[in-house]
């Protein structure tokens, strides 16, 4: 068993566990992330769970979070970049959370490029675990159910684009992306939820984009490159779609911090392809 094999096998565990005990920090508050955003119980719960999953696995040599101000040094190998409850703010309105993990063959910071491996996992009525990795041809998903992991099938982005979730609000977003963000809310259907995990399986099984475009609030975007965009980028591209920041691919993003933040958009290559031409002319 190789090392993406063993960070593989302790996603899935730490995730069978995650998903059976989340009800136990539905509504617990905690302090603030190294982003500015609030945390609840579940962020540093989930984290503490992750890292003692993967920080001692040889062929490990870093851990960064989202939760974590600092990269931990855990020795030789790869870097382990995660999200380890992304859309916690859904616990209390009991709506879907997930779990993101970037591996990179390289230092922190680092693009999107020098990743070998993304995985997914959606924690939703069921929990399902999605990965895509250098040494696979095919993106991988497995569904996680008494304390088993089986596989589930095989992902491929369909042609047809069906649905579209863009965040952000309106008046702080800008004029060009409110016009094609209104194209193409009239010719999809909306499907926005607010955990990026759950939006983006919406587009991964049905085809569309998912988008956090920068706004007033957010001028660099609200996702983070190392822990959500390049990750998912990585999964998205590999099943057949395209990624971009508005200009590029997300995998092209050269982040100078660990928490650095991009626009984030994901989905088919033709939506993705009109998104660019847009912003480009405006």
């Amino acid at each position: 068993m190789n090392t993406l094999d063993e960070i593989e096998r302790a996603v899935k565990d730490t995730a069978h566990y995650v998903s059976g005990n989340l009800a136990n920090y539905a509504n617990r508050s905690a302090g603030e992330n190294p982003s500015g955003e609030q945390q609840v119980g579940g962020d540093v719960w989930a984290d503490d769970l992750f890292f003692d999953a993967l920080a001692h696995i040889d062929g490990v040599g870093a851990y960064a979070s989202e939760e974590r101000t600092d990269i931990v040094d855990c020795g030789e190998g790869y870097s382990v970049a995660i999200d380890p409850l992304d859309g916690s703010s859904n616990l209390a309105s009991n709506n879907s959370v997930g779990t993101i993990i970037g591996i990179y063959d390289a230092e922190l910071p680092a693009p999107g490029r020098e990743m070998v491996a993304s995985v997914m996992v959606l924690y939703g009525p069921y929990t399902t675990l999605t990965i895509a990795r250098a040494d696979r041809d095919v993106v991988q998903e497995y569904l996680l159910r008494d304390g088993h992991s089986e596989r589930w099938g095989q992902f491929v982005l369909p042609d047809e684009a069906t649905v579209v979730g863009l965040a952000g609000k309106t008046g702080e977003r800008s004029d060009a992306f409110n016009d094609i963000a209104q194209s193409f809310e009239q010719d999809l259907k909306l499907r926005y939820g607010g955990a990026t995990v759950a939006d983006l399986a919406q587009v991964l099984e049905y085809g569309g984009l998912f988008g956090y475009p920068a706004t007033t609030a957010y001028p660099d975007g609200k996702l983070r490159v190392h822990f959500e965009s390049a990750p998912l980028a990585y999964l998205v591209e590999a099943a057949g779609g395209a990624s971009s920041d508005g200009s590029q691919s997300l995998l092209d993003v050269e982040p100078d911090g660990i928490h650095d933040r991009t626009p984030t958009f994901l989905g088919n290559s033709e939506l993705i392809d009109k998104l660019e031409t847009a912003l480009s002319e405006a």
